[in-house]
């Protein structure tokens, strides 16, 4: 393995929907970028016919994206490694290629959730599994960004967080095309809790749809739900002003509106009579909000955070709880000032 990797290549670690809209993407800016399929049969697939029938069928993929099985070749000489698989994966898949980073490689991850148990967010993840790596160079790219529109090269516009700027404008440099605008930040702890805790949201305002709720009850969980992230962001030490952003209200609302989104479906599925096990048991992608509900109630209790709306979530998942009787909980608490919105 290389000890100089080379910071404008890019290796995409993970074939599933965003992993390769990404490629794609990087591939259209003429971007060197190869992508690792953890099934051989998915990476033969996608390396003949160019595209990824299972998750993305829609899409073609360039010729120049590199498809491959081996992950120590995806990395092989490549500065930038993007982690597109699911959260509670990254730790697994990252040990695996530990031991060729060097102090100059740059990890960016996609992944929206937060470690079961541990409680740590993936860049978190990342700096245990792989320490070899400056702190500095660790990041993400969130943002109101459903693979099925990137990967089609409709507009979209994403956010960099990385605590050195300098290494997030690099990113941004390299991901920036005519239609995937990239923003950078610093506020990485901001943009993770934004991005990974909406998922939780999603799945609320996916029950609301199921149980027939209208667009007044929808739009109240996403305006509430976003006061109960920036609530929870601020107490861990994040920016406020994050939380207006586009990992913020921007991923927020993305996620619970869209037909795209897999976090809503789980919700109205729900919503609906169905059991998560059967729900899940039929979909080929990760709903990430599901497990990360599971941390975010651990979060919540460790800040001393109150998230109603994020409990009633976890308490219709995990506790046999109601659709109908979590709403009619979250509907007749106290009253509240809304301008007091970190003190709700």
């Amino acid at each position: 393995m290389t000890k100089n990797p080379d910071p404008d290549k890019i290796a995409v670690i993970g074939a599933g929907s965003w992993g390769t809209a990404l490629a794609i993407s990087l591939a259209l800016g003429g971007r060197d970028v190869s992508i690792w399929a953890r099934r051989p049969e998915a990476a033969e697939i996608m390396r003949t016919e160019r595209h990824n029938p299972t998750y993305l069928p829609k899409a073609i993929i360039p010729d120049n994206v590199q498809v491959t099985h081996d992950l120590e070749s995806a990395v092989e000489g490549r500065g930038v490694w993007l982690l597109a698989t699911p959260s509670q994966s990254v730790r697994e898949v990252a040990g695996r290629v530990a031991r060729h980073a060097t102090p100059q490689h740059i990890l960016v991850s996609v992944a929206k959730g937060i470690e079961n148990g541990t409680l740590l967010t993936t860049t978190g993840v990342l700096r245990d599994v792989v320490p070899i790596v400056p702190a500095e160079r660790i990041g993400v790219l969130y943002g109101p960004s459903h693979a099925e529109e990137v990967g089609a090269a409709l507009p979209t516009a994403v956010v960099v967080a990385v605590p050195d700027l300098e290494v997030a404008q690099h990113v941004q440099d390299l991901f920036m095309s005519p239609r995937l605008r990239v923003y950078a930040n610093c506020d990485l702890l901001g943009v993770e809790i934004a991005g990974s805790v909406k998922n939780v949201l999603a799945i609320a305002t996916g029950i609301c749809d199921g149980v027939g709720y209208g667009d007044n009850a929808k739009a109240a969980l996403i305006t509430r739900g976003l006061a109960e992230i920036k609530r929870l962001g601020v107490a861990m030490g994040a920016r406020e002003q994050t939380f207006s952003g586009l990992a913020g209200i921007g991923d927020l609302v993305v996620t619970c509106m869209s037909q795209h989104s897999r976090n809503r479906y789980v919700g109205e599925q729900i919503g609906k009579g169905r059991s998560l096990e059967d729900i899940k048991a039929e979909m080929n992608m990760v709903a990430e909000g599901v497990k990360t509900a599971v941390s975010v109630h651990e979060l919540a209790r460790k800040f001393a955070v109150e998230m109603p709306i994020a409990e009633a979530v976890y308490s219709i998942l995990f506790k046999g709880m109601a659709p109908r009787a979590a709403v009619h909980d979250l509907m007749t608490r106290s009253a509240k000032q809304e301008h007091r919105l970190l003190d709700n």
